[in-house]
């Protein structure tokens, strides 16, 4: 960091504690050349995420519409709050260790489609049709037919 008195470029942090809003860090620092105190403000970057819907729309992400989606699929389902707030947080998580600014909305339902796959076949099946817009009962009877064939193996 460098000095705003002599422009050294080493200091040594004195004092570090977040501030009254928990947003940022402040940081007390001595400057290795002149002397003098000054203050520094650290934050963390955070990579806004834009979903691109099917009509190529970009809104931002929120993680309270996936929480709604996932929680009208298990709807008088034996599945927790918790545990349906364990799959929004994994999938904000994993959609931000991608570090893509844009994310299809076509891939984020196709990990909510993943997750309560595997946590309960009837919650998956009704998200999946709404997600998938089945057209006829035959696509959804297929449907049906992939979840049975997957679990004789």
């Amino acid at each position: 960091m460098r000095c705003p008195f002599c422009s050294f470029i080493e200091s040594k942090v004195i004092d570090s504690r977040p501030t009254e809003e928990n947003t940022s860090i402040r940081r007390r620092r001595e400057c290795l050349k002149c002397g003098k105190r000054f203050t520094t403000y650290e934050k963390l970057e955070s990579i806004s995420l834009v979903v691109v819907k099917k009509d190529d729309s970009r809104q931002p992400f929120n993680r309270d519409k996936v929480l709604k989606g996932i929680m009208t699929a298990c709807e008088k389902r034996p599945i927790s709050i918790v545990q349906m707030e364990m799959i929004a947080d994994t999938i904000e998580s994993e959609l931000a260790q991608r570090m893509e600014r844009e994310v299809r909305s076509t891939k984020i339902g196709e990990m909510v489609m993943e997750k309560l796959r595997a946590l309960d076949e009837v919650a998956y099946v009704r998200f999946a049709s709404v997600y998938k817009q089945f057209d006829d009962v035959s696509t959804f009877m297929d449907e049906l037919q992939g979840l049975m064939d997957d679990k004789k193996y």
